[in-house]
């Protein structure tokens, strides 16, 4: 689950923060007590939506959808709650368990939907989601991330990806070229360095998961792999350490100091940027505003960030959240036609214009993308290929007892070489791989 404080909330990582597109680790465990066998055609919708930094003009275009909704469904009433992200799990955890105090649907971030589905709280709507007339438009990493053992558990809100945002002023000083590969890239964070030592090159973090990803899928690495109901790691992979060692070794003097730099998140790796303390910075779209606000307004440019090869784009992370609707709801198919409603293209697109959302669908985000121009990289790099997190429940608690960063963490300070690391973050995972089936 991804969260991060500037303008929006990608949740699909912690706005941080994921493996290659497969089946889940568990087959969908359901407790027969949270079902309902009813469909009532009238009465009181309730939906959980999240609050964001910044809410009211979320709130705007939901309103909009609610109002033609229940104009739509005479005798319908549909109650809108904005929870805060920090205490989903509380709540949503509660609501699983309490059918009566549950919502009918909810916006959810997307690394969670394995470990709902396992928790028996979603509603299966493969069929519904496969007569839907938009979901063919939907992206496939988007599908992917509603997906769960085949089954569809929902429909994609929005996605968020991190590219990379560099300050044109000190590029154009220092004589540089936007570096093109990823070894350019470490070239270049260390003539910024060496040039200008005030300034991290590419200011990293230890604790930045999603923005050290594409470094190892850049170099063939996965998280995990498997399918058909099991997974087993893959961080310790040699093509996983490779790309391991090409982030970790950014955590040095001459490029973003180990002692500043080892505790660093997202958060404050664009905050580092937007204060003027960076040559470049891998943000998301998501940190757009952030950045606006900042001292480097107008001296910046983003572009993808670059893979191993000349010319590629290192897969990004697929952050974002999904609208599901409960296994308990006794409104079944008003609920679904509502999902599809919160979550249709013309939504997204107002979506977008009001928080900066990226839509799920690919037509919808070209035209995004022609109406604001800063958000053409953030759509190239959703079209050169994106990856998500192992579809298990195990992935919250590898999230969560920080798995990764503790790995990044002990290369960096120098407690373990990259094989040793990695082999013990491996264990890790296996470990809540296994316990979760």
């Amino acid at each position: 689950m991804n969260t991060r404080k500037p303008a929006a909330r990608v949740l699909g990582a912690t706005a941080l923060a994921a493996a290659t597109l497969i089946v889940s680790a568990c087959a969908p465990q359901t407790t027969g007590d949270s079902s309902s066998d009813k469909d009532e055609k009238t009465g009181t919708l309730r939906v959980w939506l999240f609050q964001e930094v910044g809410n009211k003009p979320k709130e705007k275009v939901v309103d909009a959808v609610v109002a033609d909704f229940e104009k739509q469904h005479e005798g319908t009433k549909v109650d809108v709650e904005y929870i805060p992200v920090e205490t989903r799990a509380q709540r949503v955890k509660a609501a699983f368990n309490d059918p009566k105090s549950a919502p009918d649907l909810m916006e959810y971030g997307n690394t969670d939907t394995a470990g709902y589905v396992k928790d028996g709280g979603l509603l299966d709507v493969t069929e519904d989601f496969a007569a839907w007339d938009e979901a063919k438009d939907t992206d496939p990493t988007a599908r992917q991330s509603v997906t769960v053992d085949g089954k569809v558990y929902g429909a994609p809100f929005y996605v968020g990806v991190r590219a990379l945002y560099y300050r044109t002023d000190v590029f154009e000083e220092l004589g540089l070229e936007v570096p093109k590969t990823m070894d350019e890239l470490a070239t270049t964070a260390r003539k910024i360095r060496a040039e200008k030592p005030e300034l991290y090159g590419l200011v990293v973090g230890g604790a930045y998961t999603y923005g050290a990803m594409p470094f190892v899928w850049a170099n063939g690495g996965e998280l995990a792999e498997g399918k058909g109901g099991s997974y087993a790691s893959a961080i310790d992979s040699a093509a996983a350490q490779k790309g391991v060692k090409a982030y970790t070794s950014l955590f040095s003097d001459d490029n973003c100091p180990a002692a500043k730099c080892a505790g660093m998140g997202g958060n404050d790796t664009v905050t580092a940027f937007a204060a003027g303390k960076a040559g470049m910075a891998i943000g998301g779209d998501f940190s757009h505003a952030a950045v606006e606000a900042g001292k480097v307004k107008g001296k910046y440019a983003v572009v993808p960030l670059p893979g191993v090869k000349s010319g590629s784009v290192a897969p990004a992370f697929a952050g974002g959240n999904n609208i599901g609707v409960l296994k308990s709801t006794s409104h079944r198919t008003l609920a679904v036609q509502l999902m599809e409603r919160l979550a249709a293209k013309d939504t997204q697109e107002s979506m977008f214009e009001a928080m900066g959302f990226l839509p799920t669908f690919a037509d919808v985000r070209r035209e995004a993308a022609a109406k604001k121009p800063y958000v053409k990289p953030f759509v190239e790099t959703l079209a050169a290929g994106t990856k998500f997190v192992p579809a298990s429940p195990a992935w919250a608690q590898i999230d969560a007892s920080l798995v990764l960063p503790t790995m990044f963490q002990e290369v960096i300070s120098g407690k373990k070489d990259v094989a040793g690391a990695s082999r013990d973050a491996a264990k890790k995972m296996d470990a809540a791989f296994g316990s979760a089936g």
